[in-house]
């Protein structure tokens, strides 16, 4: 069984009678339900269809969110092998939220950081639900560093709802660690290829997500808060979430026309979670891609520069 969003009822009602008829047959063979069956499924994928063709922002929010959604570590292990984690900042300790260290892609070293968020209670509460301490950037930072010393492109895979906002974290130096991670992605000389696999939120995705290409799967989002607290600032009512969202273009759709993104990836049908080896598939296709385009080339970080000062001018 999935877990169902609120907006695909038609199609959770649909399955469940799918799946009380192959129980059906299961317990009785004399009972034919297969006729019954294909016309179900052909009207639940006619429903899935027809919903997802016609999301609005706050739907694609929830989808984002999706507690089946494939995570970081999904990533990493269908794509990556030899991946080796390195912990720590060197200066207070290590951040769990963001996982950072070696690996190979398609034979290939790389350099791989992105954020966790864990799959179950227990791993949720490791990884701080994906929100990093200031320690989580400055791990990042060290990484970064050791990628252009070494000559490594770096893959960031991007998914928080923003950086923790706890009171320890800001008496450590949380904006100043998330500036420092910005500022460490401009200066590096190697490739930096980022995708927003679910949430990008706020200064936290900024911050490992300053790349030569960035790209979103089509039903992720990012901005620079989540719709709560948009909502919770302009009209001190977080209920107005679903508004804030429609209001603060944060689809894939939205940023790629505004020219923050250099990409959408497709989702299959119902979101990635219905699919994960599939999507995660075509994720490490446009990654491989990008790494190639940007291979030799001559001045990575002015161009990533060039590209960063050019949305400031588009925008404004």
């Amino acid at each position: 069984m999935h877990n169902y969003l609120d907006f695909e009822k038609p199609i959770s009602d649909l399955e469940g009678k799918i799946i009380e008829l192959k129980t059906l047959a299961g317990q009785d063979e004399s009972i034919d339900t297969s006729d019954e069956i294909t016309r179900l499924e052909g009207r639940a994928r006619d429903a899935m269809i027809d919903i997802y063709s016609k999301l609005t922002p706050w739907q694609k929010t929830q989808v984002a969110r999706h507690p089946d959604r494939p995570h970081f570590i999904d990533y990493q292990r269908q794509l990556f092998s030899e991946f080796t984690p390195l912990a720590g900042d060197r200066k207070f300790a290590n951040d769990d939220a963001i996982q950072a260290g070696f690996a190979r892609f398609r034979g290939e070293p790389v350099v791989l950081i992105g954020q966790e968020k864990g799959n179950d209670t227990k791993s949720r509460i490791q990884h701080n639900f994906g929100s990093a301490r200031p320690e989580g950037y400055r791990k990042a930072i060290r990484i970064m560093e050791m990628a252009d010393r070494f000559k490594l492109p770096i893959v960031t895979l991007i998914d928080t709802a923003g950086a923790y906002p706890g009171v320890g974290a800001e008496e450590r130096g949380q904006a100043e660690a998330i500036a420092r991670s910005t500022e460490a992605c401009l200066n590096v000389r190697v490739p930096i290829v980022s995708v927003v696999i679910g949430e990008g939120g706020s200064g936290g995705a900024i911050a490992i997500a300053t790349g030569n290409r960035v790209y979103m799967l089509e039903h992720s989002i990012y901005s620079v808060i989540s719709p709560e607290g948009a909502a919770s600032i302009l009209w001190r009512d977080s209920t107005r979430a679903k508004e804030a969202a429609q209001n603060m273009k944060i689809t894939a759709e939205d940023l790629k026309s505004l020219g923050i993104i250099d990409g959408i990836i497709q989702e299959p049908v119902g979101g990635a979670h219905r699919a994960p080896e599939k999507v995660i598939g075509k994720t490490g296709d446009v990654i491989a891609q990008a790494l190639s385009e940007l291979k030799g080339s001559d001045d990575l970080r002015q161009d990533r520069r060039q590209k960063f000062l050019n949305m400031g001018r588009q925008l404004g």
